[in-house]
């Protein structure tokens, strides 16, 4: 059963910048196997995996990386507590495209015993955040998981591209690999109604300044496709929470700087290369006119898609047979309008 449920939480964009040491750590690298690549027959990959650690490693080499984490940060928090909200210890954890290890701040080791991370970015690893868990670093793509079946008690993973293919979706095949059976996969993945703001705003600046548009944001995952996609990865008891995210910048050009300071800049094959100065500023006219706050500044709204699977087990709980039902339909409406007669008499 999908269960989906909203929530709205709002917070405002702060430009310090939070001042830590970077540490060193090991970091291995690993080759996987070519025969799980996602170049899968009749598949369609969206995202450009070479310039999304190019992105990624540029990003996290800034000296000033650290006032552009606020969205993983938030996010990585709330993943967290839905970690807490499953009764039981994990003796081993993994962490798919952790980043800087955003979640692994939140977490307590009477949880997570020992914790696994993985990112593309060499960099990022190197820059990770402290935290109480024993953890290993691995340099590895999300689409080409190094390790053995049957490993990991629970996979985390935040805000990475682990959609790349919809009709095989690899990450999402892997990480059910990798999971223990009756272990769970708790993660994030950003919305399709994700900064629908800009996006219109630069599609009504090209048709007037170019007579056209383009793709200028990565394309993002439907809240429909997302429990398909978890069920066919092998998933079962899947949950689905819609989370909406509304950060406020000074103006357009500021939230696509601190795009580019995420490593969160589009890295869709079809991407547009080249965006006109003339159009930048009719698109930021735009933004304001359209979606501006009365202070001035201008709102970017972030939907977050969070989603729970469990790995099969033979001790989890199952459905009934089809047709095992002792009681029709049809029997528990004549006891209703029986209940409903005696009551009235």
């Amino acid at each position: 059963t999908l269960q989906i449920s909203t929530n709205k939480k709002h917070f405002h964009y702060s430009p310090s910048v939070l001042n830590q040491k970077n540490m060193n750590i090991s970091v291995r690298s690993l080759r996987s196997l070519r025969g799980l690549s996602s170049g899968r027959r009749g598949a369609m990959n969206v995202f450009d995996r070479s310039t999304k650690r190019k992105q990624k490693e540029w990003a996290s080499s800034l000296l000033d990386s650290d006032k552009y984490d606020y969205l993983r940060d938030e996010v990585g928090s709330r993943v967290a507590d839905r970690v807490y909200d499953v009764s039981r210890t994990f003796p081993l954890a993994l962490d798919v495209g952790c980043g800087k290890s955003h979640m692994a701040e939140h977490l307590s080791k009477d949880i997570v015993e020992r914790l696994f991370l993985t990112d593309i970015s060499d960099s990022s690893l190197r820059n990770r955040r402290k935290c109480e868990i024993p953890s290993h670093c691995v340099l590895a793509d999300e689409e080409f998981l190094p390790f053995k079946e049957n490993t990991f008690d629970l996979v985390l993973s935040i805000l990475t591209h682990i959609i790349n293919n919809t009709k095989y979706p690899v990450v999402v095949i892997q990480i059910h690999q990798v999971l223990k059976p009756d272990g769970v996969f708790i993660g994030a993945v950003v919305g399709g109604e994700t900064l629908y703001e800009l996006r219109c705003s630069l599609q009504l600046a090209e048709l007037e300044r170019e007579g056209g548009f383009a793709p200028h944001i990565s394309p993002y995952t439907a809240v429909t496709d997302l429990g398909n996609l978890l069920g066919q990865a092998g998933f079962n008891m899947l949950t689905v929470d819609i989370d909406e995210v509304q950060v406020n910048y000074p103006g357009m050009l500021e939230v696509m700087s601190d795009l580019q300071g995420m490593g969160e800049s589009n890295c869709a094959w079809n991407r547009k290369s080249l965006l006109h100065r003339d159009t930048i500023l009719a698109a930021a006219a735009i933004y304001k006119e359209m979606y501006g706050n009365e202070d001035g500044s201008v709102p970017a709204t972030f939907q977050i898609l969070y989603m729970i699977g469990w790995k099969p087990h033979e001790s989890q709980a199952k459905p009934v047979k089809r047709g095992s039902a002792n009681v029709s339909f049809a029997d528990l409406s004549k006891m209703s309008k029986l209940q409903k007669t005696n009551e009235k008499s």
